[in-house]
C-alpha cells in the first residue's frame, strides 16, 4: 500500500510539475512578448516568438468549424488525458521509466488542453534553427511529451530487451 501511495505521489508530481512549467513559461511569454516580437540568441539559432495556435500540432485543423474543434481538439483529449491519468494512478503494468514518460506526455497534455480552454489558443514560443533543419514553432507543453515519448519509448524497450530468451 505504501509502495502505491509512493507511486501516486511521484506521478502527481511529475504531472504538476510539467503543467506548472508549461503554464509559467507560457504566462512570461503573454506578458513579455508581443505577438509580432521575435528575439533572437545563439546567434539565431534559437528564436523566441509568440504564436497564439488555435488549431494542434503544426496547426493542424485551425480551420475547422468551432463545434467541430471543440469536440476534436477539447472534449476528446480531455477524455483522453483524463482516462490516461487515472489509467496511470491505478494500473502498474508498465516499467518505471515508461509510467514518468506517460506522465510527462499527460502533463504535456494536460498544458496545452487548459490553454485551448482558458484562451482559446495554445501559446507556442520557441523555434530552433539546427542549420540543417529547423523546428516548427512549440512551447514546453510540447517539450514534455517529446521527452515523455522518449521515455516511454525507452522504458518499453529496455522492458522488451529484458523478456527476449536467451539463445
Amino acid at each position: 500500500m505504501k509502495i502505491k501511495l509512493i507511486r501516486a505521489v511521484v506521478i502527481l508530481l511529475v504531472l504538476i510539475s510539467n503543467v506548472g512549467c508549461d503554464q509559467i513559461s507560457k504566462n512570461i511569454v503573454r506578458q513579455e512578448i508581443s505577438e509580432q516580437q521575435e528575439i533572437s540568441f545563439l546567434n539565431d539559432h534559437l528564436t523566441l516568438m509568440r504564436i497564439e495556435n488555435s488549431g494542434a500540432f503544426l496547426s493542424l485543423g485551425k480551420s475547422l468549424p468551432d463545434p467541430l474543434k471543440s469536440v476534436l481538439l477539447v472534449i476528446i483529449p480531455a477524455l483522453l488525458l483524463g482516462w490516461a491519468t487515472l489509467y496511470l494512478l491505478t494500473r502498474q503494468v508498465v516499467s518505471a521509466k515508461t509510467q514518468i514518460g506517460m506522465a510527462f506526455i499527460i502533463g504535456g497534455g494536460i498544458g496545452n488542453l487548459y490553454d485551448r480552454i482558458v484562451h482559446g489558443s495554445v501559446t507556442d514560443f520557441l523555434h530552433i534553427d539546427f542549420v540543417i533543419f529547423q523546428t516548427g514553432i512549440f512551447n514546453m507543453a510540447d517539450v514534455s511529451i517529446m521527452i515523455g515519448i522518449g521515455l516511454a519509448l525507452l522504458g518499453l524497450y529496455e522492458r522488451s530487451v529484458g523478456q527476449r530468451p536467451v539463445s
